[in-house]
């Protein structure tokens, strides 16, 4: 199914942990798209800490290096969206 799509959205890289089969799995995932399809990736984590979602550094470097070549990385700064707009947010502006 993955072969016949061009695009893959990973949101909220790295929010829910994952094992070593699952990081494995990602892995071929990510390798399977490797300048075949576009992939967007969305997260709150700095490159230098994905280890921890993957266990394995050899294994994080290498896809890094694949995510990275031919890419754009696009930096947020500032509160989040989310928060910005929420119902709390609005309360506490009124108050």
């Amino acid at each position: 199914m993955l072969a016949k799509t061009e695009l893959l959205i990973c949101d909220e890289w790295g929010y829910v942990p994952l094992d070593r089969d699952g990081s494995k799995l990602l892995f071929q995932v990510i390798s399977g798209c490797y300048e075949q399809r576009s992939v967007i990736i969305t997260t709150n984590l700095e490159l230098s800490k994905w280890v921890n979602i993957f266990y394995d550094e050899q294994m994080t470097a290498t896809m890094i290096d694949r995510l990275v070549h031919h890419s754009y990385l696009l930096l947020f700064d500032g509160q989040s969206y989310r928060i910005k707009n929420s119902l709390i947010s609005k309360c506490s502006r009124v108050a």
